[in-house]
């Protein structure tokens, strides 16, 4: 097992490097491709039992509506001041004009999204609650699913997948978002990857763990810590870097990128090192979205000449963003971003005197 040792010095050179490039940095270009949905949050007080049924009722005081999954690494895009070429499909119905609308609002261009006809826009609603004078932070209660039994027709998929490649030629990186609700097929995510290695493009995937052989070829792909721990037990490997070597070298991967909420970040690369970078925040207010900060962070900085270590330490920040934001408030954007890491970096730079 090979640690990469970044001494405390050597990440605050590439914390301020990160920085001047957030600052400067004007003429990316994402491919983004993946399903989208709706995340609607319901909060309000749970202070009673329901009379009939030991369940609490939540009182709601307050409804919040957002673009999810692959909208929603959409809007951290654009709001990082990069173009995005986005590629997806809603129902023609009021939840997908809800997500178009978010979309509008922070500039996406939205011409590379399918609207289809009699289709259920996939909608995922969070009841949170809290005791009223009591409990400060909301805890969630519920959690619904609403998606098109039918999923997304062949030939849409298809039409998605042929418009993105041809965007491929000039764009900075390639974002492929794939919850398995039918916009990625392993034959669309090859496509993309194998359009993007003809003009070195890296590409950044969130895969499903039972798509996995949809992202071979990937530049980074992103787990969530138990996600890895899944597989290394399937695999039966003592340790997550034997796992992730195992995988690397399986689906010919670059790099594994894990998010460990608040214990940071860590890179299993491609050549055998890790690279651990812990996060900022010891209380974290929620985790919603720490896979599209991650996604963005990545895209962006591979886009603008980083390699992955650096890469990875920039999505460490961005992770820090959404750990610390409230609940419904997880857009990644420069300011947030360029803010978390002077944070990061001020408090590196007083630990190392």
């Amino acid at each position: 097992m090979a640690d990469l040792d970044v001494s405390v010095r050597d990440r605050i050179s590439i914390l301020k490097r990160l920085s001047e490039t957030l600052g400067t940095s004007d003429n990316e270009r994402v491919v983004l491709i993946g399903d989208v949905m709706l995340d609607r949050y319901h909060h309000g007080y749970a202070n009673n039992l329901n009379s009939t049924a030991p369940v609490p009722v939540l009182k709601i005081t307050h409804t919040e509506e957002n673009a999810g999954a692959a909208a929603h690494i959409a809007q951290s895009l654009s709001s990082l001041g990069i173009t995005v070429d986005f590629h997806t499909a809603v129902g023609k119905d009021v939840d997908g004009d809800t997500i178009l609308n978010n979309l509008k609002k922070l500039e996406v261009n939205i011409t590379g999204v399918q609207v289809i006809e009699n289709h259920l826009t996939m909608v995922k609603t969070r009841y949170f609650g809290s005791r009223e004078s009591l409990l400060d932070r909301p805890q969630i209660m519920l959690q619904t699913d609403i998606e098109d039994p039918g999923g997304i027709p062949n030939y849409i998929s298809s039409r998605i997948r042929d418009d993105a490649v041809q965007n491929v030629e000039g764009s900075t990186a390639i974002v492929i978002s794939d919850y398995d609700k039918g916009v990625i097929s392993k034959e669309s995510a090859q496509c993309l990857i194998q359009e993007a290695s003809k003009h070195n493009i890296p590409v950044i995937m969130d895969p499903k763990l039972t798509g996995l052989d949809r992202s071979s070829g990937a530049t980074v792909v992103i787990f969530e810590r138990r996600g890895l721990d899944l597989l290394r037990r399937r695999l039966g490997n003592e340790n997550a870097h034997d796992a992730a070597m195992e995988l690397v070298k399986e689906h010919g991967w670059g790099a594994i990128l894990v998010l460990g909420g608040n214990t940071g970040v860590t890179l299993y690369h491609g050549d055998g090192s890790i690279v651990h970078t812990p996060s900022s925040i010891v209380n974290p207010r929620q985790q919603i979205g720490l896979h599209d900060a991650a996604a963005s962070a990545i895209s962006f900085a591979l886009g603008n000449g980083h390699n992955l270590v650096e890469s990875s330490i920039l999505a460490s920040a961005a992770c820090d963003c959404i750990l610390e934001s409230k609940h419904g408030d997880s857009i990644l954007t420069r300011e947030s971003l360029m803010l978390r890491i002077d944070e990061i970096t001020w408090t590196m730079q007083i630990s190392d005197r």
